[in-house]
């Protein structure tokens, strides 16, 4: 069976290329993905989420403002990029593909959104550009459904998952791990569940000991309905916002020890891209295609 995955053309809002944010990663992600023969017949159309499933993570107030297109300036700061129509629908279409992929997961195992992972997206506001906060908001949405579900969300971005922390503390039914660089962006954290600050240069073995010795301590927590992977590529040794220098290796190592130990214990698990800011896009793509090819042996 092919690895379920969910996209929409419109994930690329159409940044220039010089841009902090490499907005055309999700275009040449999908191309890598179908050069690899991994989109075939098993490719799902994200809609957008709606703003009563925004607003179970959200506040209302700023939910409306990006759909207006009218958020504050210093929000806007704060995110990175203005809210422009093009910027709302995509943060409403990543939102939308992770709950699409979350619902996709529950049914065959496994299933991947090509965007997602805006891991700094507060109840409050967005921040380090992220709009919406896709994964507390399937989470949240699922639990709406559910309420006997327990979800864990696994967060290997770089950067601590500061803002998916924020809205999910205090949900005892969702445990929250981020694995990131202890010296890296923010520079205020909000304690998650459990959280492992790495050093600077922490290269593969040390980081895949480290993941090794954690995954069995999550498992021993509780019988998880439903695992939320945040696969983010920017702990790679070559991009320019992460200090753990990973290899190409490394990140498919990583990705391996996580679906792997979570599938063969029947769990199903969801995958989201998260970060990657390489000013290489062409070899971004092909990172963030890691993911997916590790994810294809377990469709």
């Amino acid at each position: 069976m092919a690895l379920q995955l969910v996209h929409h053309p419109d994930y690329d809002a159409g940044f220039t290329a010089d841009h902090r944010f490499p907005m055309g990663k999700y275009r040449l992600l999908m191309e890598s993905l179908n050069e690899r023969g991994l989109a075939n017949g098993n490719l799902h159309l994200a809609e957008p989420a709606p703003s009563s499933l925004l607003g179970l993570a959200h506040d209302l107030r700023y939910v409306e403002q990006v759909i207006a297109c009218a958020v504050p300036e210093q929000i806007e700061r704060d995110i990175g990029f203005p809210i422009s129509a093009r910027v709302s629908r995509r943060a409403q279409l990543a939102a939308g593909g992770t709950m699409l992929a979350a619902r996709l997961a529950l049914r065959h195992g496994i299933a991947c959104n090509t965007a997602g992972g805006s891991h700094h997206a507060r109840h409050l506001q967005g921040a380090g550009f992220c709009t919406f906060n896709d994964v507390a908001v399937a989470a949240l949405a699922l639990l709406a459904e559910e309420p006997d579900m327990k979800i864990l969300v696994v967060d290997l971005d770089v950067h601590q998952g500061d803002g998916t922390a924020d809205i999910l503390r205090g949900e005892p039914r969702v445990f929250t791990f981020s694995m990131h660089g202890e010296r890296n962006y923010p520079a205020r954290k909000i304690a998650s569940d459990l959280d492992i600050a790495l050093p600077d240069r922490t290269g593969d073995d040390a980081y895949l000991e480290t993941l090794l010795e954690t995954l069995p301590r999550l498992s021993s927590i509780a019988r998880w309905d439903l695992v939320f992977y945040n696969a983010g590529v920017d702990p790679h040794a070559e991009d320019r916002l992460g200090r753990l220098s990973l290899s190409d290796d490394g990140l498919r190592r990583r990705d391996l020890a996580v679906i792997q130990h979570f599938r063969e214990k029947g769990v199903p698990v969801c995958g989201v891209i998260g970060g990657g800011y390489s000013r290489d896009v062409p070899a971004l793509a092909r990172r963030h295609a890691i993911l997916f090819e590790v994810a294809s042996a377990f469709g």
